[in-house]
């Protein structure tokens, strides 16, 4: 089969497509072949094995062999289960997480049944479905299970045309917050049609000069910091990050049981409970899956490049098997 890995750490070059022997899945693993994935913004980051300490998971000096083969989100069809698999059976369409396993990008996934996967929709389209995995479960993972978002809140979404942030202003939006999207200006109608009330062109508009209070600021990409966002959030706001790392978690733990503004922390991995409803929002066309491109598996290296640039809006898909979207 063929996948996409790299054996040290650099830029989108160091990837290449190789081939493979087709794994074989163990008694409570499951065999999917994988129509679509995606590059994500914390691949890139992996890929180049930053930040550093993140390198006690991937490795010191070059990649450790079991995450040499990136691939997060994945979309497919099952071709094979263990002996112990009661979850699902050949011939089912899944979509789902990899976690710390990675490895979807490649033309064959073995996933554990204990894994982070649901039945993919009918009607929805792999590509599609791929890219609707890590952003919206990560949206609703801080969004739902840190801040606990309810009407009539004001929430701050900055990296509004992300990945994570595309599916962060519909969730708001559908909590019932009154929603502001940061973003470039070009990208700032995409934003409104998602939900935002309010749109910030980080181009030539500060957010944090603008006099107005936030009970949520949710940082969608990783580029401000509490420091920055404090003065614009409510009395007991509270500030989150996808950057999450040992300063985010001190922080976390030092404004737990103050009263003032807080930082919430954590990571989204296991999904299962998420997947579930966010498979509930595809199947009900309740849900907007913005893709800017699609490549082939063998432009893996582009997709990155591109995913770097800073330039794409909503998700850039791998299309292994081809498919419309």
């Amino acid at each position: 089969m063929k996948a996409a890995e790299y054996s040290r750490f650099g830029p989108p070059e160091v990837l290449e497509v190789v081939e493979r022997p087709r794994p074989t899945p163990g008694a409570t693993e499951v065999l999917v072949r994988v129509h679509a994935t995606t590059v994500t913004a914390a691949e890139c980051h992996m890929r180049r094995g930053r930040p550093l300490w993140g390198r006690v998971i991937l490795g010191f000096r070059r990649p450790r062999r079991r995450m040499r083969r990136l691939g997060l989100e994945f979309a497919g069809e099952v071709v094979e289960v263990g002996s112990g698999v009661t979850r699902c059976a050949p011939g089912d369409e899944i979509f789902g997480f990899t976690g710390f396993r990675l490895g979807a990008a490649a033309e064959y996934l073995c996933l554990p049944q204990s894994g982070s996967f649901a039945p993919k929709p009918a009607g929805v389209p792999f590509a599609r479905a791929a890219a609707s995995v890590d952003g919206s479960t990560t949206a609703l993972y801080f969004l739902q299970g840190q801040a606990h978002v309810r009407a009539g809140q004001r929430v701050l979404v900055i990296g509004a045309s992300g990945s994570i942030g595309t599916y962060a202003v519909q969730l708001a939006h559908r909590f019932g917050a009154e929603v502001t999207g940061v973003c470039s200006g070009r990208n700032g109608d995409l934003v409104r049609s998602l939900g935002a009330d309010h749109v910030v062109d980080h181009t030539s508009e500060d957010f944090t000069t603008s006099g107005k209070r936030y009970d949520v600021i949710f940082d969608a990409v990783g580029r401000s910091s509490f420091a920055r966002s404090r003065g614009s959030l409510t009395a007991r706001g509270c500030y989150m990050s996808t950057a999450t790392g040992p300063l985010s978690t001190l922080l976390a733990l030092v404004t737990r049981f103050g009263r003032g503004r807080r930082v919430l922390s954590g990571m989204s991995v296991e999904k299962n409970a998420s997947l579930t409803f966010v498979a509930g929002l595809l199947g009900d066309d309740a849900l907007e899956v913005v893709i800017d491109r699609a490549v082939p598996l063998a432009d893996i290296v582009a997709a990155h490049e591109y995913v770097e640039s800073g330039r794409k809006r909503g998700n850039v898909v791998v299309e292994v098997v081809p498919d419309s979207l």
